[in-house]
């Protein structure tokens, strides 16, 4: 017999009545969803959407039940738009900033051409340099679209780490006279996110230490790049940032300015002496902090019981390494950089380059760097060059200056690919120091361009360039030169400063040496004051010729 309607639907009913009594919850599933949400943000857990979409409710709407009619509206209105790819395609502009690849017109997956202005004069070095802090398998990704979208800018999520901060300063009205500039908006972490991408260790030499707003770029770009990572599914080890500091007071105003993030799911835990070492080790086992913010010798009391490992550090900072210096910390650094593996990125803020913090700032920056720095300053732009000044009679320049040129050679046995720069007074005395050295011997590789000699020391693979001081300002690559040893002393002052400041660009290791004759004594007291800024040593009898020279003078 067959069964009527009302009999199906009585027997649907009772089903359905079933399976509520049997559900143990007594609420909707949108309600369990925001219990479940806000369950995640107490605990410092959210999603990846849940930073940056959300909607206050209003009287019109106090339970938001139009927010979502709102918000697929939009997505249609933004659907609507298309844009042309270089295939011919039609994609979403949604779609475009998200897509590693796209279709081309023939169906297969190829990489796109939206580079940066930098990428497309040198998309090989864009491949090396995004490799850096973004890993290798997102290159692809990263080139075609820049690391932060089509726009070439900051990205939302780092937006919003930096109006977090910024709102916090404003509070504590920390941002020194700045409140009416955004955090967005300014130059030095314009400048800072550029450098970060080159996937080199960066020096900075504004200032002796960090500022609220360089401290602010640093921790936001951090945590931008953890959520990349994290949304890409690739595993970011903890502590990903290390801020090394030189006081308790220090520590304690960074660890309150990255406390912003906390909303965003990122901790950070401040470590320092005058803090009970088991507090700290528990509150390191129980939050597994993102970032770190400590003092060397409590950093490295704590890693000496195994409370932290920081092998797998991605980040460091050395925040006033001159602080370091005068409070006898540099050996605690150099420590703490032995136990880091490899860091994708370090920086380091110092703006005095004495022999001891050049020697330091050689330790923790082993690899190529990126120069960083607002100021003009002979001082800042030639960190990290140890000058050198030797006396020497008129007619024995050239010699005094090949003999320098060999001990210098000595020292760096092992160094790989150097590049030396060999000046002369003219052309002519070019020729001559050409033959002296292939006597010395060197061999002569080939005829370099701008009236250069090129030659080669056939025993250390190092590559020599002779040139006048007519082409040195010719000379494209004079940022690669670590070694400059100028035979005849330029007349002017400015000449040997843009020397100065315009060779070893990548390296910490960069050594002038220049021969300075009685013909060169009015030139002395420019070249003392220019050492003395610097933290170079000023030679006794450089010092003699400045005297008798000022003594003349009155």
């Amino acid at each position: 017999m067959v069964k009527g309607e009302d009999a199906v639907r009585r027997k649907k009913n009772k089903l359905n009545r079933k399976k509520m009594r049997a559900d143990t919850s007594t609420v909707s599933a949108r309600i369990a969803g925001i219990i479940a949400s806000k369950q995640r943000r107490k605990a410092g857990k959210r999603r990846m959407c849940e930073g940056m979409c959300f909607s206050l409710p209003t009287p019109e709407d106090p339970f938001n039940d139009n927010y979502a009619h709102k918000n697929s509206k939009k997505k249609k209105a933004k659907n609507s738009a298309a844009i042309r790819t270089d295939a011919g395609e039609s994609v979403t502009h949604n779609d475009a900033s998200r897509i590693p690849k796209h279709k081309s017109v023939n169906g297969k997956y190829e990489k796109s051409k939206s580079l940066t202005r930098k990428d497309q004069r040198n998309p090989v070095e864009s491949l090396e340099t995004i490799d850096g802090i973004y890993g290798k398998n997102e290159v692809d990704n990263k080139q075609r679209q820049g690391i932060h979208g089509n726009s070439e800018g900051p990205s939302k999520f780092l937006t919003m780490c930096l109006n977090s901060i910024q709102k916090t300063l404003l509070e504590k009205e920390e941002l020194n006279g700045n409140s009416e500039h955004p955090l967005l908006v300014n130059k030095w972490g314009a400048e800072f996110l550029s450098c970060s991408l080159l996937g080199t260790d960066i020096l900075e030499t504004t200032g002796s230490c960090s500022s609220v707003e360089q401290i602010a770029w640093m921790v936001s770009i951090a945590a931008d790049i953890i959520t990349i990572k994290e949304k890409e599914g690739f595993n970011v080890a903890n502590p990903y940032l290390l801020i090394l500091v030189p006081s308790k007071e220090k520590a304690v105003q960074v660890r309150s300015l990255c406390k912003s993030l906390k909303g965003l799911g990122i901790h950070t835990v401040s470590l320092h002496t005058g803090a009970s070492l088991d507090h700290q080790i528990h509150g390191l086992k129980s939050l597994e902090p993102e970032f770190l913010v400590s003092t060397p010798e409590r950093l490295l009391e704590l890693v000496s019981v195994k409370a932290i490992d920081i092998s797998e550090l991605s980040f460091l900072v050395v925040d006033g390494l001159e602080s370091f210096a005068k409070s006898g910390l540099l050996d605690q650094l150099k420590s703490i950089r032995k136990h880091i593996l490899r860091a994708s990125l370090t920086v380091v803020f110092c703006d005095s380059f004495g022999t001891l913090c050049t020697s330091a700032v050689q330790a923790l920056l082993d690899r190529p760097i990126t120069r960083l720095s607002l100021t003009d300053s002979v001082a800042s732009q030639s960190a990290c060059i140890c000058q050198y000044v030797h006396i020497c009679a008129s007619q024995e320049k050239s010699s005094k200056a090949i003999k320098i040129l060999n001990e210098e050679c000595q020292k760096r046995l092992y160094s790989d690919h150097l590049k030396v720069l060999f000046i002369e007074e003219n052309s002519s005395k070019t020729c001559i120091s050409a033959s002296l050295l292939i006597a010395e011997g060197y061999s002569i590789s080939n005829d370099a361009s701008s009236g250069s000699v090129e030659v080669a020391y056939s025993k250390e693979q190092t590559m020599v360039t002779v040139t006048d001081l007519e082409h040195v300002e010719e000379l494209e690559d004079l940022e690669e030169f670590e070694i400059v040893v100028i035979a005849s002393f330029p007349p002017e002052i400015d000449d040997y400063v843009k020397i100065l400041t315009g060779m070893a660009r990548q390296s910490v290791n960069g050594v002038l040496h220049s021969c300075f004759c009685q013909e060169d004594a009015p030139l002395a007291g420019s070249l003392i004051e220019i050492l003395e800024q610097c933290d170079q040593n000023v030679p006794d009898f450089l010092r003699s010729y400045g005297e008798t020279l000022s003594m003349s003078e009155h």
